[in-house]
């Protein structure tokens, strides 16, 4: 591949928890990942994304990083890396891994040696605040998992800061020194022949230095808000300017390798969203790609979709971005979506032609590729905080994190021989790889063959976008000067006439007759030409 292989990419997510167990523990490892590489090439992507396997005590399931050099025990050693990085080499896959610099468990040995005092060597590593004259924390600032995001240190006399569980102090990336030692361990990495990374909420890296309360969001938002990290606008503990300056630095270490790539997540929604996505992207010395949570969520309408990348776009037309569906942290896409599919399967096949046709990377969840659901979680099951701490009316994670599923016929899939950390339920288990592979009109065929269309078209890797006028439910828009991409939004049947020379190519799902396009439930059309809307 070029030096610029990451442009146009196809992605795919793999959570080790729940990819392939390979020593019959029930939880998935990587010598697991390497068994089943050759499922993610003979799909067509291009590179795979591994959430955390370092040491970690799992409050967050890595998450939580305790050790940012090593591999846990339980995913293996740094020798099963090894043997998945050269792997996955051979197959032609890049490998991208997490890096989560915003914080750390508070099992690191650098904050064991913070929490001690205020004078230790590492005592401004991590953010530390005095309390209020009566004793509360120093601000308003409330945790993404619940409740107030201070915790109280006894041996300091001080609050420290963790913007997700107490577990998961906050890195202070105002000193130095700690971005010295982040980049240290990037460089670890980039050593041992990784091609990239993923940023977790790199929006979180700095916080406001004066600790000033956030505003309360609108009341209408705060009245659907299931927790109080929903209650503020969230103007001083994320989303702060000096992050730009660290993501410079952090690029000039990984341009010294080779083919390297740098996305970041960026923890928002709405138009701060697509303006991080904007600034974090912009210029050639910044992060390469960044995705948000706006294509994640439960809006599914023409206007939703073309907003999001004429936005994304208009603020940085020279930046990439990176579309995914799904992924560990929502609910699966073809569940969260159901209400706008004729079937599961008709939806699933829909969105990725559509993931397919967007300006930017695809990014893909492990399963997806199945038309995999969400699975319904009892509360005994579950292993998520969220969940566990406001169960029913937030289910939590998990549902999307159960095993995939290999094998109709095989115990747990064939995912393992032992009890699986999540279990394996049989809506899941129905839609097994094996199962898929012997039906000729799968997901996992369509899959298949809407991600070798777009490898095989220039026009759909990187033409420029240019939106056509069409009323809701169609969603319209031209790849460079003639890959015409039109998808039905809707469970029902939808009618477009067209004029101009127009000639289906490529997966489809319609029927073109004398301009007359007929699609579909969830129909969309591939069409080489140039055509208008009669």
């Amino acid at each position: 591949m070029a030096s610029d292989w990451w442009r146009g990419a196809v992605i795919y997510q793999i959570y080790p928890r729940s990819f392939q167990d390979d020593n019959g523990d029930g939880v998935g490892d990587l010598a697991g990942i390497t068994r089943r590489l050759d499922h993610v090439a003979e799909l067509g992507a291009d590179a795979i994304w591994l959430s955390p396997f370092f040491p970690s005590p799992m409050k967050d399931m890595g998450y939580d990083v305790a050790d940012y050099r090593g591999v846990d025990p339980l995913f293996g050693s740094l020798q099963d890396f090894d043997a998945l990085l050269a792997h996955a080499h051979e197959l032609g896959l890049k490998v991208i891994i997490d890096q989560v610099l915003s914080h750390s468990s508070d099992q690191h040995e650098w904050f064991k040696e913070s929490r001690t005092s205020r004078d230790n060597p590492k005592a401004d590593w991590y953010v530390w605040a005095d309390p209020s004259e009566d004793g509360t924390p120093p601000n308003n600032w409330q945790s993404v998992f619940g409740g107030a995001a201070w915790e109280w240190e006894p041996r300091r006399h001080q609050y420290f800061l963790h913007n997700f569980l107490t577990e998961q102090p906050d890195l202070n990336l105002w000193n130095p020194e700690v971005q010295d030692a982040l980049l240290g361990e990037v460089q670890f990495w980039l050593d041992r022949g990784v091609d990239g990374f993923r940023l977790d909420v790199a929006n979180f890296y700095f916080h406001d230095i004066r600790l000033r309360n956030n505003p309360p969001a609108p009341a209408e938002d705060r009245a659907q808000a299931s927790e109080t990290y929903g209650h503020q606008q969230h103007i001083h503990d994320k989303n702060q300017p000096e992050v730009i300056a660290f993501l410079t630095r952090l690029r000039k270490l990984t341009d010294r390798y080779d083919d390297t790539m740098v996305v970041g997540e960026i923890s928002e929604t709405g138009d701060k969203a697509l303006e991080l996505m904007g600034d974090y992207t912009a210029g050639p010395d910044r992060l390469h790609m960044a995705y948000s949570f706006e294509l994640l969520g439960p809006n599914f309408s023409a206007g939703h979709f073309r907003r999001n990348v004429e936005q994304f776009f208009a603020a940085a037309p020279d930046s990439w971005p990176c579309w995914s569906f799904s992924n560990h942290d929502c609910v699966r896409h073809v569940s969260r979506w159901a209400d706008h599919g004729a079937s599961s399967d008709a939806l699933a096949r829909q969105s990725i032609a559509l993931l397919c046709a967007l300006e930017g990377n695809v990014g893909l969840y492990q399963g997806e590729e199945l038309g995999q659901l969400e699975s319904d979680m009892e509360y005994h099951e579950l292993t998520d905080p969220p969940g566990l701490r406001f169960w029913p009316e937030v289910k939590g994670r998990d549902g999307c994190r159960t095993p995939m599923v290999w094998e109709a016929d095989a115990q747990n899939a064939g995912f393992s021989e032992a009890t699986p950390w999540l279990p394996v339920k049989a809506p899941q288990q129905a839609r097994s790889v094996d199962a898929q592979e012997a039906a000729n009109d799968s997901v996992l065929h369509a899959y298949r063959e809407s991600l070798s269309f777009r490898r095989s078209s220039e026009a759909m890797r990187r033409g420029r976008t240019t939106f056509l006028d069409a009323p809701e439910p169609i969603l319209a828009f031209r790849r460079g000067e003639d890959q015409t991409c039109i998808f039905n939004l809707s469970p029902e049947p939808v009618v477009v006439r067209l004029a101009g020379p127009a000639e289906i190519t490529g997966p489809s799902a319609c029927a073109l007759e004398d301009g007359t396009l007929n699609l579909p439930g969830n129909g969309f059309a591939y069409l080489t030409g140039a055509p208008t809307f009669a």
